[in-house]
């Protein structure tokens, strides 16, 4: 029922202790309270004027409002805590997405990557919120109670103590329950969210081909079990409260008749058997507030779960070797590069060697599943690989996750990621410092300054997520302004930059394209072959090996795989 990586938060013991302190004295305030109003409520049944009761009755009050001022600062310093804590794993959250790279999000989908880092964040926050102090007050205020109850009836004190196993008992019992539809829910919800975010983003090529309405049906059917698995969660939910409030109220009723029947029979007083009566509901109150708030943090705790997966899957390692920055002058060399993955059945990268030297652009052919984008993730340092040597500028690394390496590339996917924001802040989110005279420079070398005009607000326009939304071509001119207005990055990696757009949208970017290949380092991965024509050299793979490479002309001198390659897509014509 509890997380163990809870324990593990920055500040946990700190809190830890705290909280047990500020229980200890909620659950000391509430039994002063309980004497005093006992005090007060008997004095004034024997009679006794109300004047004299000043005293208990003031003393009452300060030990209630003592009690809520602990409360007080608790619930302050919680939020304020579970705030921070929210704001480190977002932290530690993104930073591991970017070290993990885009796989992650292939593997375990984009819309449950953004529900993850925004509700469920938000979800973590208040599972931590309530969940701790809860805690804390049903090992603590209880123990409290049950032992001054003992010191003033022994009968009552062991009924209070023969009920409370009972009622942990239903509380795991139904906890497990709840956790199983929960967990449920949660799966539905990131299919849910990933479902959504994929027709979403396609919302137009449906509506193309037509398919707009069966993907709606399919929304509405995954909707449909996400709204079950909810209400079967509630139902758990609401019998579980339901138990807990049972058992409490005859337990306490038991009380009361035994109480009952020691002031029949003189061996109670009424003192004593009020004080207890008043303390048996507060003995309960912390096993049913962690009840309640337990089912009330599940989605929380399922998040803080989903989150610390992902935290603790492993990063590849840092290379720390100093490199100097890239020109013409520098060299790569590869030898045998392997790309493993656990339960692959073949490597995804296997034996891959090269060596390139100073500004040359190389193209990276293949069919789908050749391993063109595992070639880019292991260049960009985002997946393990294991090679006999790899050198930059004859410096020995042992993996692409280099700083000095990272921090030189500019990595351009199929989709590139369009913020909810202005024009102008997108095409400047990686240089904050660039004038709008740069910017507008880098939106006309991107051919954007036509389809910028035509907007109503111009640079100012809202594009991305509730925004104008922009077509394939754009997003990717939106990418290429970037690159153009970050022109101290000279290692680009491109992969399958232009495999969802249009030939006639493809050929205008690549006319746009071609002038930022200049003076750089480039890595092209596409199935595109027209593009092979205007790189240096080429890398054709085949089933995670490089089977050739050379220059354009002298693969098709060969007329090996690259020769077949171009064969089959022109139908004999160019070959």
């Amino acid at each position: 029922m509890i997380d163990q990586a809870l324990f593990k938060l920055n500040g946990i013991t700190k809190t830890l202790v705290f909280l047990f302190i500020m229980a200890i004295f909620q659950g000391i305030f509430t039994i002063l309270q309980a004497i005093y109003l006992a005090t007060t409520i008997t004095n004034l049944f024997h009679k006794e004027q109300l004047a004299d009761q000043l005293l208990p009755m003031s003393l009452f009050f300060i030990f209630f409002i003592a009690k809520h001022i602990v409360i007080y600062f608790r619930e302050k310093y919680m939020t304020h805590f579970s705030i921070k804590t929210g704001a480190a794993l977002r932290k530690k959250l993104t930073t591991k997405l970017f070290h993990l790279g885009p796989n992650i999000t292939a593997t375990t989908g984009s819309g449950n990557m953004v529900t993850m880092a925004l509700e469920g964040i938000s979800n973590v926050e208040k599972y931590v919120q309530l969940f701790l102090p809860k805690l804390m007050n049903m090992m603590i205020v209880p123990i409290l109670i049950f032992i001054y109850i003992f010191m003033l009836d022994g009968r009552s004190a062991l009924i209070l103590f023969l009920v409370l196993p009972v009622l942990i008992f239903f509380l795991i019992l139904l906890g497990f329950a709840a956790r199983t539809r929960a967990d449920k829910q949660y799966e539905s919800y990131q299919i849910l969210s990933n479902h959504f975010v994929d027709s979403l983003r396609g919302l137009k090529t449906l509506r193309f081909l037509g398919l707009s309405k069966k993907y709606d049906r399919n929304i509405r059917k995954v909707s449909e079990q996400y709204r079950k698995a909810t209400m079967n969660t509630l139902a758990i939910a609401f019998l579980s409260t339901f138990a807990l409030e049972f058992f409490t109220s005859i337990s306490i009723a038991i009380v009361a008749l035994f109480l009952g029947l020691g002031l029949i029979n003189s061996t109670l007083t009424l003192l004593p058997s009020l004080t207890i009566l008043i303390l048996a509901p507060e003995y309960f109150a912390p096993i049913r507030e962690f009840g309640s708030d337990y089912h009330a943090t599940l989605d929380g705790k399922n998040a803080f779960t989903a989150i610390s997966a992902i935290l603790e899957k492993p990063i590849y390692t840092q290379d720390q070797t100093k490199l100097p920055a890239w020109d013409e002058h520098a060299s790569l060399k590869i030898k045998n590069m392997t790309v493993q993955v656990a339960g692959a059945s073949a490597p995804l990268l296997d034996q891959v060697s090269f060596s390139i030297k100073g500004y040359q652009k190389i193209g990276i052919i293949g069919a789908s599943g050749a391993g063109k984008s595992t070639l880019i993730h292991a260049l960009s340092g985002f997946v393990n690989t294991n090679a006999e040597e790899i050198q930059i500028n004859d410096q020995t690394i042992q993996s692409f996750a280099n700083k000095d390496w990272q921090k030189q590339i500019y990595y351009i996917p199929q989709h590139p990621y369009i913020f909810h924001d202005t024009v102008r802040h997108n095409v400047a989110f990686y240089t904050k410092e660039a004038t709008d005279e740069q910017i507008k420079r880098a939106c006309e070398r991107a051919g954007l300054t036509d389809v910028i005009e035509s907007l109503p607000n111009g640079y100012d326009e809202m594009i991305g997520e509730t925004g104008r939304s922009l077509s394939g071509g754009q997003e990717q001119r939106i990418a290429l302004a970037r690159a153009f207005l970050e022109d101290s990055r000279k290692i680009l990696l491109f992969d399958e930059p232009t495999a969802h757009l249009d030939i006639e949208t493809e050929w205008e970017i690549k006319q746009r394209m071609l002038p930022l290949l200049k003076e750089r380092f480039v890595f092209f991965a596409t199935h595109r072959l027209h593009w092979m024509k205007d790189m240096d050299w080429i890398l054709v793979m085949h089933h995670g090996k490089i089977v050739e490479q050379g220059t354009h002309e002298e693969l098709l001198e060969k007329q090996g795989y690259y020769y077949d390659l171009i064969d089959q897509q022109s139908h004999g014509t160019e070959a």
